[in-house]
């Protein structure tokens, strides 16, 4: 009687698997996904009951994998190692969109890089500044946080900026930062740093191409507006 339990969750773990291989994650729900998932750390127990703790707790697919480790763990099952494994599969989203724009003129194609930005700056709750340094073919150099600020704003200094930019050899650059709001229409402030980064940089024949703002359902471009 005892390996009945187990043996039921053995059979459902092997449909939800081979759904999977049939028909990817089309004809799954949320809830399902993370049932998958869990299944590779979680053994011999039904997982649905976690997987639906998990989005009540964090609303939605996405927040689940953008919640903080420890708050991971404060849900009923979720143990370190099935939160890291959650934690893993959000970063490899961003490693894999990341290798997207590698050797690649992202100003000719941006689509790329932009949907690199939004995975891994939309769902942020606090206003994060980004420069992308790029080379002389317009190919990203690096991709460096320069100031982590509170929810409404976030100080950003171009002196900063251009020394990064020197000391990385780019020509151009492409500023980037998030509004936790998910509104990403540019304020007044974001307008005026826009142009003072453009003034500063010009100075050393360092190239702003864009600055772009990223929210939780869309971006806004300045040079796409005009704005540069």
């Amino acid at each position: 009687m005892a390996q009945k339990p187990a043996q039921h969750t053995d059979g459902h773990r092997r449909r939800i698997k081979d759904t999977f291989k049939q028909q990817g994650l089309a004809a799954f729900h949320d809830y399902e996904v993370l049932e998958l998932l869990l299944t590779w750390c979680i053994v011999r127990k039904d997982v649905k009951p976690t997987a639906k703790n998990l989005l009540k707790r964090f609303a939605s697919f996405q927040g689940v994998l953008d919640a903080p480790l420890e708050e991971l763990q404060q849900v009923e099952d979720i143990g370190e190692h099935s939160a890291l494994l959650l934690k893993l599969i959000r970063a490899c989203c961003d490693y894999y969109l990341a290798a997207a724009i590698v050797k690649r003129d992202v100003i000719a194609s941006p689509q790329a890089l932009i949907n690199y930005l939004r995975a891994s700056m939309a769902a942020l709750h606090n206003e994060q500044f980004r420069v992308v340094y790029l080379n002389a073919k317009n190919e990203m150099l690096s991709d460096e946080i320069i100031q982590e600020g509170t929810i409404d704003q976030t100080a950003v200094y171009p002196r900063k900026i251009v020394e990064r930019a020197l000391q990385a050899g780019a020509v151009s650059i492409i500023l980037v930062h998030n509004h936790p709001s998910g509104d990403p229409a540019p304020s007044s402030h974001d307008s005026q740093l826009t142009s003072a980064l453009v003034s500063a940089t010009k100075l050393l024949s360092i190239r702003v191409h864009d600055h772009i703002i990223i929210g939780k359902y869309g971006y806004y471009s300045f040079a796409e507006h005009g704005g540069l």
